[in-house]
């Protein structure tokens, strides 16, 4: 698994050089270029890079601590826990489900972004959708963006976004987890954990007959059921 990390580690190193480069020179990647940036996966897994105790990681510790700033560094080390990005054969799934369900969107809304892996394996059939995408992280927004050049792309927090009630015909994506919970005046009475408050949003801004496709946990589940009982009690 070392060298699996390391090849990782090498992939976002390769792409951050790219994206400051084609930042400083001020214009946007060619194809080839992009197939580099495409292979950043974030640093889900790999805390060992930022960890500055760790002999075998030391060389890496040091490039990144130069190569990021300090924002994009904090930014970096907090994602270890929750930036995994989802495989493929997950999100060809999820289209699949979609479109067996007749779904044809005309815009569609990915909230916890990445680089956009549900934006690059968008069915055929949905290539005339307009496209929006979230991501929180600036390094990680920055290289969607460049991946997805006449895409609507905020890189900022969902909980800072605001988009109109009703707006999209599809929210799309693997929501982040954890045992915490985000601003937002509109939701803070529900006490939502983030992956919770997520779909919540989500389920806001999409029309009536629209549809909410995420990853998410058992968690959510238990949430919604616990909170059916609650309801029913409170009748």
């Amino acid at each position: 698994l070392g060298d699996v990390y390391k090849r990782q580690y090498q992939d976002n190193v390769a792409a951050i050089r790219l994206l400051k480069e084609l930042e400083t020179e001020q214009r946007q990647a060619t194809p080839d270029e992009q197939s580099i940036l495409a292979r950043y996966s974030g640093w889900g897994g790999i805390p060992q890079a930022f960890d500055e105790q760790n002999d075998k990681w030391e060389k890496e510790y040091f490039e990144l601590k130069t190569l990021l700033t300090p924002e994009e560094y904090a930014a970096a080390r907090s994602s270890t826990l929750n930036a995994h990005y989802t495989s493929p054969t997950v999100i060809r799934a999820m289209y699949a489900a979609l479109e067996h369900m007749g779904v044809k969107p005309n815009t569609v809304l990915e909230p916890a972004m990445g680089i956009g892996n549900f934006f690059g394996l968008l069915p055929e059939q949905y290539h005339s959708a307009k496209l929006y995408g979230v991501e929180l992280d600036s390094v990680t927004g920055r290289i969607a963006k460049q991946l997805y050049q006449k895409n609507k792309i905020a890189v900022q927090g969902f909980e800072e976004t605001s988009y109109p009630d009703s707006f999209f015909d599809c929210v799309i994506g693997n929501v982040p987890f954890g045992a915490y919970q985000v601003s937002d005046r509109r939701y803070d009475r529900h006490h939502f954990m983030i992956h919770d408050y997520f779909i919540a949003k989500s389920l806001d801004l999409v029309r009536p007959g629209g549809v909410v496709a995420v990853v998410t946990s058992s968690g959510t589940v238990s949430y919604t059921h616990l909170r059916a009982h609650e309801t029913e009690a409170d009748l």
